[in-house]
């Protein structure tokens, strides 16, 4: 009896994988973009750090020493880079399906929407460690960074936490093609944006005016970049783990559970109003 009740649930997890598949096929036949996606995130990569090195001929400074500089804007690039690509692949989704014509055919799929979002965020994991990959090798190339090693594993946990919360915020983003044929896609690189500006990615987000702080709170990638640059940059114990660590639990169980209701009600009034069908 056990191992029948288990059948549907391997079946699901199986439905999962093939997704993934499916999203690594279309990576693999769309290379020429993958490519000229890479390139460009490695370049502005390397362009945010080397505004670090350039900072004591443009100030007129000398003897500054710009190791830590390079070290604050080298992580904040590299963490930036794994989460933006982890976004977007969660939230094109179902810009994907529309491209490629099949979005009708897979919301009639046999498959529960947690397995149809499961397999896409499970593709965004693994999509957006491969682009980082990338990046973190031409830092490596160019430029000596000299992080704290002791720190690796926390950051890692940091990082495997706050994928979580990421991954809620993607699916609400998801809706938006959904709900609106025309410029949904678009609207998914507003709230990137948004996320960029109040999270700190190349600053302290201490500098931000007193009004927009707030919203730098509800962000998890704030808590992200600053929990992984106390590990990397300065020399924080893992008992500093705590503030970090909780505040990203707290908006993963509020961001995955909202996340899934809202893609549920998109589905539904898409297939309503006849949006499914229509592509522009």
């Amino acid at each position: 009896m056990a191992v029948q009740s288990m059948a549907p649930a391997l079946r699901q997890v199986r439905a999962s994988y093939a997704l993934v598949e499916r999203n690594v096929n279309l990576s693999k036949r769309y290379w020429g973009w993958e490519m000229a996606f890479i390139v460009y995130t490695v370049a502005q990569s390397l362009a945010v750090v080397y505004t670090a090195k350039a900072v004591p001929s443009m100030s007129g400074g000398k003897g500054f020493d710009t190791s830590m500089f390079v070290l604050y804007l080298a992580v904040g690039t590299l963490t930036w880079s794994y989460m933006a690509s982890l976004f977007n692949a969660i939230a094109e989704s179902v810009q994907w399906e529309r491209w490629e014509g099949t979005i009708e055919y897979t919301m009639m799929a046999p498959i529960s929407r947690m397995t149809y979002v499961l397999g896409s965020c499970l593709f965004g994991v693994v999509y957006g460690l491969a682009r980082t990959a990338f990046v973190v090798a031409a830092l490596i190339f160019m430029f000596h960074l000299n992080a704290n090693s002791a720190g690796m594993l926390p950051a890692l946990a940091i990082i495997a936490v706050g994928s979580v919360s990421f991954i809620g915020i993607g699916i609400m983003a998801a809706t938006l093609p959904l709900l609106f044929t025309e410029k949904g896609a678009q609207m998914t690189y507003v709230i990137e944006a948004c996320l960029l500006l109040v999270s700190g990615v190349y600053y302290p987000v201490s500098v931000l005016p007193a009004w927009l702080q707030p919203f730098s709170h509800i962000s998890p990638a704030t808590y992200i970049l600053s929990g992984i640059r106390d590990q990397l940059v300065g020399h924080a114990s893992h008992v500093a783990l705590a503030p970090t660590l909780l505040p990203l639990a707290f908006i993963g169980l509020i961001s995955v559970p909202l996340g899934l209701w809202l893609f549920a009600w998109a589905e539904q009034f898409a297939k309503r109003t006849g949006r499914l069908k229509r592509t522009g």
